[in-house]
């Protein structure tokens, strides 16, 4: 459903519009990689964010909110790549950071966050739990929290990479998006929001928090769920998030892993080495099988054996990169 008036979502004390995708993309400059869309088939074409600084398009979000907030000390809830994002540019700036994974986390993003320097706690449970353990960490500490997701600023940095999809790829008919937060989608949603462009979001099928919370009319909790794209296991959409995708999104659906990973086989085909949460987007693309000009986002290449190279060069070459002690009990530590 593409809207004929601009969005005006409140979200903190400025409006949240497609005007801040633009502001986010000047914040940007020189701070990201402007990641190719690449050909696949026809009809059908990649937006490379495996090639993205730290792995991902969590870059986007987590810098447009560092470099906008300027805080010294940082909280997050992350199933990984958002962590990555943050870790890295902590680093460069010199900032304390402190990650909250919960259980069922990659224990390979949890070492390179480590090896980039900054401290991880570990939480049972799903992602409900670790964001109210990051939320609770923030207060009691001080630090600004910036989550992975449901965060104005967050979702105005990945609408960066629909911005340049449409800037890339003009004759874009349809963008497959793949959901976990949602903020990704939502930012693509914003930078598409007076775009003559089909949004279609793609979630696992044991977690169609949105699919299902658009169909109810507000935003529901899902019980946790093991899907092999771990990056997509939020159980809710988000105050940001959920309005925005509600008003422009023009359809979501659903892959089983199975499709996934033979996704994540055909990009490896290509070249393309796409993590599972990354091969999310394509799966749902295949599935549709639509005639329309449609860009698929490979959202991140952190597969094992790039994490495990890049903690490798970490702790090789930085003299910083043994964590600090963590903010939480010795038993809530991941090491």
């Amino acid at each position: 459903m593409t809207p004929s008036a601009p969005l005006a979502t409140a979200a903190g004390p400025d409006l949240l519009g497609p005007a801040e995708v633009d502001r986010a993309a000047e914040r940007l400059a020189g701070r990201i990689r402007r990641t190719p869309v690449l050909p696949f088939r026809p009809g059908l074409r990649l937006k490379a964010e495996h090639l993205q600084h730290s792995g991902s398009f969590k870059l986007r979000g987590a810098a447009n909110a560092v470099l906008a907030l300027g805080a010294r000390s940082i909280v997050t809830g992350s199933s990984g790549n958002h962590g990555i994002a943050l870790a890295r540019l902590a680093g460069e700036l010199g900032i304390e950071l402190t990650v909250v994974l919960a259980g069922g986390a990659s224990p390979d993003k949890a070492a390179l966050i480590r090896a980039l320097g900054a401290r991880t706690v570990a939480v049972a449970g799903g992602v409900a739990e670790r964001e109210l353990r990051a939320a609770e960490l923030a207060r009691t500490t001080g630090a600004v929290l910036i989550p992975s997701s449901d965060h104005a600023l967050v979702v105005a940095g990945q609408g960066t990479v629909g911005r340049e999809i449409l800037a890339d790829a003009p004759d874009t008919e349809a963008i497959y998006v793949p959901v976990g937060g949602g903020g990704l989608l939502a930012g693509v949603c914003l930078a598409a929001w007076d775009r003559p462009v089909r949004v279609i979001g793609v979630e696992p099928a044991g977690t169609p928090r949105y699919a299902r919370s658009l169909a109810a009319g507000h935003p529901l909790r899902l019980p946790a769920c093991d899907t092999v794209a771990d990056g997509l296991r939020g159980q809710q959409p988000g105050t940001v998030t959920y309005p925005i995708v509600r008003d422009r999104v023009d359809e979501l659906v659903t892959v089983t892993d199975a499709e996934v990973l033979a996704a994540a086989v055909l990009l490896g085909r290509q070249g393309v080495e796409a993590e599972p949460s990354g091969a999310v987007a394509l799966a749902g693309a295949l599935r549709s099988g639509g005639p329309e000009r449609a860009v698929a986002v490979v959202s991140g290449g952190n597969t094992p054996a790039a994490l495990r190279a890049a903690a490798a060069r970490h702790q090789l070459f930085s003299p910083n990169s043994l964590p600090s002690p963590s903010l939480s009990s010795p038993e809530e530590q991941s090491r």
